[in-house]
């Protein structure tokens, strides 16, 4: 049997339950999901899929990540809630992509772990894999593991497992409707320009889960904790010398009181500028160069390098201690006066981290 597999927390259980309902079938795992967004989203979940899959002893294979065709069949139905009509185009696309793998491989029956999801609709799933089924001559199996607990169930084993448990289902569409009504940023969708690691990011994830699998190849024992902290995201911002935008670093935590402010360098201390308004200080790459043992020619190589939280996080202690919301901006040289522009948000979040 062939089985569409959408994420480990979901797959993990899944497959253990077919193998127990079904244990003289071999069982291959199909990856399709090109509803998965950003790439580096779909990497991340990929990535536990072959932990479990090997943990299981199951075979995984690999389909095409083909989002610009994904885009195209949902197009128009953007909008839809959540259980609608674009995710019944998603789900007809993927379990008509996994049918016909099955038929390549030789294989009639095939089945999905979106199956076993609290948010999916297992009618609209069975009703995909019957209209497959028509046009392909293959066969969905239908098998409902969400009942008698079976969802209480699949949570247990998730944490038993150190699976990674995402907080969106992939799509960019139901993504947007779920942060709109948390009334929270997307900030899976934003990478700043210098290719920095930011925190809760799913770059950071990516790092943590490929540290967790080097630690089990060692034979290292650790645990995935939680904690709760500030959060911050720069959604746009520059600074202005006479008129003319100039390269600019503006220093995580930085907020305006209105986004936009006018301001003049009052004074120079100890190769800090204390600006006039908003409580702004400006420092030179010199300095940023003394404090952080580095040897930027200028900001604009500094912007595209990027500094490391822990490194902006020293800057800014350095300058106004703990607690600072300050903005706090990196340019070639101490100007006489500036305009600054910060859109940024702060908010509370949570991130994991290793503990070994």
């Amino acid at each position: 049997m062939l089985v569409h597999i959408c994420c480990s927390v979901d797959s993990h259980f899944f497959l253990q339950k077919l193998l127990e309902l079904y244990p003289d079938q071999k069982l291959v795992a199909f990856f399709y999901d090109p509803n998965i967004h950003p790439y580096s989203e779909y990497q991340l979940r990929l990535m536990d899929v072959r932990r479990s899959c090997k943990k299981l002893g199951i075979d995984l294979i690999e389909g095409e990540y083909d989002y610009e065709s994904w885009l195209e069949a949902v197009r128009g139905l953007e909008m839809k809630p959540e259980k609608g009509e674009r995710c019944r185009v998603c789900f007809d696309k993927r379990l008509k992509e996994t049918a016909k793998k099955a038929k390549e491989l030789g294989i009639r029956r095939y089945t999905t772990t979106l199956l076993v999801s609290p948010l999916k609709s297992q009618e609209q799933l069975r009703a995909s894999g019957e209209a497959v089924d028509r046009e392909l001559g293959t066969q969905f199996v239908f098998v409902d593991f969400r009942s008698f607990g079976g969802t209480q169930l699949q949570s247990k084993v998730a944490k038993e497992q150190k699976l990674y448990r995402q907080d969106y289902c992939g799509c960019l569409f139901g993504l947007s409707q779920q942060r709109a009504a948390q009334q929270m940023i997307m900030d899976e969708m934003l990478s700043p320009l210098t290719g920095q690691i930011l925190p809760a990011s799913i770059e950071e994830r990516l790092w943590l889960y490929q540290r967790r699998l080097e630690l089990e190849d060692e034979g290292k024992e650790y645990k995935i904790v939680k904690r709760r902290f500030l959060n911050y995201r720069l959604l746009r911002g520059f600074v202005k010398v006479e008129k003319r935008v100039v390269p600019s670093y503006i220093v995580s935590y930085s907020h305006l009181r209105r986004d936009y402010a006018k301001a003049r360098v009052e004074e120079v201390i100890e190769g800090v500028g204390y600006a006039n308004k908003d409580e702004i200080k400006i420092v030179d790459i010199p300095y940023v160069n003394a404090l952080l043992d580095k040897n930027f020619a200028d900001t604009k190589e500094l912007y595209f390098a990027g500094l490391t939280q822990e490194e902006e996080h020293k800057l800014r202690f350095s300058i106004e201690g703990a607690y600072s919301l300050s903005p706090i901006v990196v340019l070639d040289k101490i100007p006489n006066k500036f305009e600054i522009y910060i859109e940024a948000q702060s908010y509370k979040d949570v991130k994991e981290s290793l503990v070994c």
